[in-house]
């Protein structure tokens, strides 16, 4: 359904004004938004102040849950329906403001080693110094991989990565809002959105996010939109510092979905067998740095970087391998993560890759 102009800024309009009386929206306004928010010709200031009344009331689960299923309409199709099934996306919301090393996208590394089809969704950096796609082309693996290249690279490899730019054009008309946004320090919905959109609608999903209050809320909007199973998890490493992933250092909070709905609880390190650690353990750095933190870590040497980041990388991947039904539980993922890791077989896979994007 495509509106004319004035009734799409009228409609805009009049859902802030609705926000503004605490009103949830439903399912059809929240289409009648999304349009109104990726067309070129809406003023951004309405745009700007629909956001604003948004965050102020609160998103609903149901809410994040709409968003979702109408920005996964304008995404691109890159034509992996044939691994979907089986797929898992490992990342996280960012905003936690931790700098910890790029753990979600070594969980990918060794998840897809052990031969289950990763699709990674990522961008690069914005509050932190490397993000997953700085990170990824650091590695050789290409950011404007042809659709044809990423099905060849699942076939053959386990992974693929989009590259969020690439595969969300309509995002380009919210961009300068939310720039503008950020820059007052104010969040939005966009905050959550990201991992919720991988264009290539995985049926499996590990999601970290930078607040507790957001841990059940997500996994509701997960389950909403219908995915086989998965964990939403946030860190609490130490006093006054969040984490958007799981980690040996402190508590983490856990809220399952689809297959796995009845998990709700504080997992620790001591949960799948592993010591705890410093928080400083799990520092990364710029782009150079945690490459080469990630090749030491991928080498599968346990000496070759700190025991608490090995050890968080593979909480991570335990528990990636369980929602994936690699295993029956946590404990037990941790245990064929390690296994996998230092028997050299992910730094092996790393030389495939490597061999594919040359």
């Amino acid at each position: 359904m495509v509106l004319h102009l004035g009734i799409m800024m009228h409609s805009l309009d009049s859902l802030t004004l609705r926000l503004g009386q605490g009103q949830d929206l439903p399912a059809a306004d929240i289409t009648l938004a999304a349009q109104a928010l990726v067309e070129a010709s809406v003023d951004p200031e309405l745009k700007k102040q629909f956001l604003l009344a948004l965050a102020q009331k609160g998103e609903s689960s149901a809410e994040v849950a709409g968003f979702a299923a109408a920005f996964r309409n304008y995404a691109i199709n890159p034509g992996v329906e044939a691994w979907a099934d089986r797929a898992i996306d490992v990342c996280g919301t960012g905003g936690d403001g931790s700098g910890t090393f790029n753990i979600s996208t070594a969980v990918s590394f060794l998840v897809a080693a052990a031969g289950v089809p990763v699709f990674k969704h990522g961008n690069r950096s914005i509050t932190s110094k490397c993000g997953s796609a700085d990170l990824m082309e650091a590695l050789g693996i290409r950011l404007d991989a042809p659709h044809e290249m990423l099905r060849e690279s699942l076939e053959q490899l386990n992974f693929c990565f989009f590259f969020a730019p690439a595969f969300h054009p309509a995002f380009k008309e919210i961009m300068p809002v939310r720039k503008a946004l950020a820059a007052e320090g104010k969040r939005t919905i966009f905050n959550l959105l990201g991992p919720l959109i991988n264009p290539g609608r995985p049926a499996c999903q590990l999601l970290g996010v930078f607040s507790k209050d957001w841990v059940q809320p997500l996994a509701d909007a997960l389950g909403a939109l219908e995915l086989k199973a998965g964990m939403v998890a946030h860190g609490t490493p130490r006093e006054g510092a969040a984490l958007d992933e799981l980690s040996c250092a402190g508590t983490n909070y856990v809220a399952g979905f689809g297959a796995l709905a009845n998990i709700e609880n504080a997992v620790t390190a001591s949960t799948a067998n592993l010591p705890s650690c410093d928080f400083d353990e799990l520092a990364g750095g710029d782009v150079a740095a945690n490459l080469q933190t990630m090749e030491a870590l991928l080498s599968g040497a346990s000496d070759a970087v700190p025991a608490g980041l090995r050890n968080s990388v593979l909480l991570n991947a335990g528990a990636a391998l369980w929602i994936a039904e690699q295993t029956n539980d946590m404990a037990s993922g941790v245990k064929q993560a390690e296994q996998i890791l230092s028997s050299g077989q992910v730094a092996r896979w790393l030389d495939q890759v490597r061999a594919f994007y040359a």
